[in-house]
């Protein structure tokens, strides 16, 4: 854009929406965020770095009570669930006032309040302690995420019934807990629970947990789980979660009946796009309520992008951060090329973890892509063995004729830090001859990837 600054009027302050602001301003744009809940947005406050927090505390008390094992005198591994939680909440908020800051560095207005698109060019503000204001803009990007999904038959109280969101008010660890849901959020945090020292029963509607992931990791959590003592009930849907006097009753389909002191549930989430004024603007949505974007965040409309959670390409902070980006230098005249989302890299935060990224095992399986597999279970591992880490894998994908890298699963503690050599090699089209003559040390968890890159030859 030429001629006087162009301004940017940003609905939402998660990941995709302070990620475009920053871009924004040091574009030289004037840069409005209007946001409801604080910066960071449920990533921040009450999502993934509260949960990954809550991960890492579980990880620790678990260590503490193995690490006899080792011949380490384990002592007392007790968790004060409410310190913890204060802590996390603590954490979170002090996460949220960084980004305020930095946004305020680069010139960036921030409004607390919500934010209704009159039209494409007009975004209509209502503060928490102000006036209403319009605002005429010539970007406007719409990152207004997602929240849990919430059924009628399973109200949440906050206090037995609880969503992802509810659970950091717990000051006392729940007797039994039982998780209703067995994607990435219900899994995550009934294996972090467990970890804490509670009685935990997964229940799943599916054949086995994980269900959207690699089948071969899937099974080893689902393992995992079960030898830590976890209820995984397999093929039970919920039909509904009645409160009682001291607890909480799950009903399942089936007839069953679950009894537990509380419920988690972790049944998806819905995109918070009601209410904003898309659809009055026309921004065509998907019959979810999702917001219809392209490789370079476009709506429908000319001069609105919308990134993150509520477009429904991919619930990642990492994809919503640079789909934000990418709308900005898209709108804004820089260079930019659409996301790729054939290397984005995931983590499920079990323990082992769960890290993936590029083509799938079901892709080879079905023959949607040619390429070949190699699998080296963590325990010939060295690093793994002083560690006592037995469970897991590392899996890499090679394409048939090139050997050029095009995917690979890790099953390890960290594993979120382990994937990043994978994804590098498959941004850059590496081959395994090439990932493999990079020298790794010895001895180390990523040694198990270059030696199936070498196995791959």
């Amino acid at each position: 854009m030429s001629g006087p600054s162009p301004t940017v009027v940003v609905l939402g302050g998660g990941p995709g929406g302070y990620e475009a602001a920053l871009v924004a301003a040091r574009l030289g744009a004037g840069v409005t965020v209007i946001d409801r809940d604080g910066l960071g947005g449920a990533c921040v406050l009450t999502d993934c770095v509260p949960s990954k927090t809550l991960v890492s505390t579980a990880g620790f008390a678990s260590n503490r009570k193995t690490g006899t094992d080792l011949g380490v005198s384990a002592g007392d591994a007790s968790v004060d669930l409410a310190a913890a939680n204060r802590r996390i909440l603590a954490l979170a908020a002090a996460q949220s006032a960084d980004i305020a800051a930095r946004l305020v560095d680069d010139g960036v207005r921030i409004i607390r309040g919500a934010g209704t698109l009159l039209d494409p060019a007009t975004v209509r503000v209502v503060p928490e302690d102000g006036s209403p204001e319009d605002i005429a803009a010539d970007v406007v990007l719409v990152a207004t995420g997602s929240t849990p999904r919430l059924m009628p038959s399973a109200a949440p109280d906050g206090e037995r019934i609880l969503t992802w969101q509810q659970i950091y008010t717990l000051t006392e660890l729940p007797e039994k807990l039982v998780v209703v849901g067995s994607g990435v959020t219900g899994a995550e945090l009934a294996h972090a629970y467990i970890g804490l020292g509670a009685q935990v029963t997964l229940v799943s509607s599916r054949d086995r947990v994980l269900p959207g992931e690699d089948a071969d990791a899937a099974a080893v959590i689902e393992d995992v789980f079960r030898r830590d003592g976890m209820q995984v009930l397999s093929r039970a849907r919920m039909a509904s979660v009645e409160r009682t006097v001291s607890g909480v009753l799950v009903h399942l389909v089936d007839g069953r009946v679950v009894e537990g002191s509380h419920a988690l549930l972790a049944v998806g989430s819905v995109p918070q796009t009601a209410g904003v004024g898309l659809a009055e603007s026309g921004i065509r949505l998907a019959d979810s309520g999702h917001i219809d974007v392209d490789g370079v965040s476009r709506t429908s409309v000319r001069g609105v992008y919308a990134a993150g959670d509520c477009t429904g390409v991919l619930p990642l902070a990492s994809v919503a951060a640079m789909q934000g980006r990418i709308a900005m230098w898209h709108a804004l005249g820089d260079a930019v090329a659409p996301l790729r989302l054939d290397v984005v890299s995931a983590n499920i935060f079990t323990s082992p973890e769960i890290a993936t990224v590029g083509i799938t095992q079901n892709d080879i399986d079905t023959g949607r892509t040619l390429a070949r597999a190699v699998v080296l279970p963590l325990a010939t591992n060295p690093r793994a063995k002083m560690d006592l880490f037995h469970d897991g894998f590392v899996k890499v994908f090679a394409q048939q004729g090139s050997g050029t890298v095009v995917g690979g699963v890790v099953v390890a503690p960290r594993a979120s830090e382990l994937i990043y050599p994978v994804a590098v090699a498959v941004q850059n089209h590496l081959t395994v001859d090439q990932l493999s003559s990079t020298i790794t040390v010895y001895p180390s968890m990523s040694g198990s990837i270059s030696e199936a890159a070498r196995r791959l030859h």
